[in-house]
């Protein structure tokens, strides 16, 4: 059982291939892209120990030699260090501007490694095999690639499309439940910002998702890549509707630099969080009506995942200082941050005129 959903980009075009299998088979999808039969691979050191001896066994049955380099797991792998790291790897390795690189692993991986190729030698090819839920469903998708700096999230990067992307939901059963479930913000969000008929399929077949039925795992991945590619399609540099992928995320990514890029707050939890947000502030501004808030909770409190700031453990600052934060986003333009909000499930915009009181009375009330 597998799907192909594809990324029409012109001379960029590409794949992505979902399905059972796809690590061992490797070596057949891969080979036909290859100037030569070599890859270098770069993931981390716990996709390592679960999944590098599937892929090199994949890709040494068709012939193709693999050298690998794995960085420590987690967010801060995504900075200045292991991205200078990685690059100078991949000289000594020489690799060549006709060479393809491979990112094992979930989105710190997959976002460094593709800024890693985007600069290398003025930009090499590779290749995206996400090893998460989050991963599978965003970030391998679109040509996002970057780091963290400091003052904030993925400030630091390039567009770079991938070659290919291998989405293996066989791996996704080695995820804990707590990464499985925080990846699955990123799915619901789909059917938030752009189809209530697939926010409706959710509710109903999220459940199974969770519980790891493999038609349903490869659905939810298929849907949200398809709406992905077509958004990016669009407007593949973030000029106009692509930033509608961003829903809930200026207040995650406020909420994740608070809790210092930690483990305290996953990415998707934060997207989760960040969306029953901004349907709540969506709702004060009489935007939606106030069933939908109360729906989209609902939903994601039958998911077991957070949907407010209490449920984040420790101490958060003030939400005035949270309202600060957002200042940092890469959506500010002209000093005015933009919001995705939404006229109901499905039917998602972005706007600049959002009184900054009126958001720190959300987030008082979420607290």
């Amino acid at each position: 059982m597998s799907e192909t959903v594809h990324v029409p980009l012109g001379d960029r075009a590409y794949d992505i291939k979902i399905g059972q299998g796809l690590l061992q088979q490797a070596g057949g999808l891969i080979g036909p892209l290859l100037a030569r039969p070599r890859v270098a691979v770069v993931t981390d050191q716990n996709v390592a120990a679960l999944h590098l001896e599937t892929l090199r066994a994949g890709l040494t049955a068709q012939g193709i030699d693999m050298v690998s380099l794995s960085l420590p797991a987690g967010e801060a792998t995504k900075s200045w260090g292991p991205f200078t790291q990685t690059v100078e790897w991949l000289l000594d390795e020489k690799i060549e501007r006709r060479d393809l690189v491979v990112a094992l692993g979930g989105g710190v991986i997959g976002d460094l490694v593709g800024f890693a190729a985007a600069v290398l030698r003025r930009g090499v090819g590779f290749i995206q095999i996400p090893t998460s839920l989050l991963a599978q469903v965003d970030s391998s998708v679109g040509g996002k690639t970057g780091i963290n700096a400091p003052h904030g999230k993925n400030l630091i990067g390039a567009f770079h499309q991938p070659k290919l992307v291998l989405a293996d939901v066989d791996v996704l059963g080695t995820l804990t439940p707590r990464d499985f479930i925080a990846g699955y913000g990123e799915v619901v969000k789909y059917g938030l910002l752009g189809s209530s008929v697939f926010f409706d399929w959710l509710e109903d077949n999220g459940p199974k998702l969770a519980a790891g039925d493999v038609a349903a795992r490869i659905e939810a991945v298929r849907v949200s890549c398809q709406m992905k590619a077509d958004i990016v399609e669009r407007d593949e540099t973030e000029q106009g509707d692509r930033a509608l992928l961003n829903l809930g995320h200026t207040f995650c990514h406020a909420l994740e630099a608070a809790t210092g890029y930690s483990d305290r707050l996953l990415h998707g939890e934060g997207v989760a969080i960040g969306c029953a947000l901004a349907f709540e502030l969506s709702a004060r501004m009489g935007l939606c009506s106030q069933e939908d808030p109360s729906r989209v909770r609902a939903h994601l409190k039958a998911m077991n995942m957070k949907t407010d700031l209490r449920d984040i453990d420790g101490e958060l600052p003030s939400s005035a200082e949270l309202v600060s934060l957002m200042g940092q986003d890469k959506k500010v333009i002209d000093g005015k941050l933009r919001f995705i909000l939404a006229r109901g499930i499905g039917d998602s915009f972005v706007t600049s005129d959002v009184d900054g009181a009126l958001v720190k009375e959300v987030l008082d009330q979420a607290r």
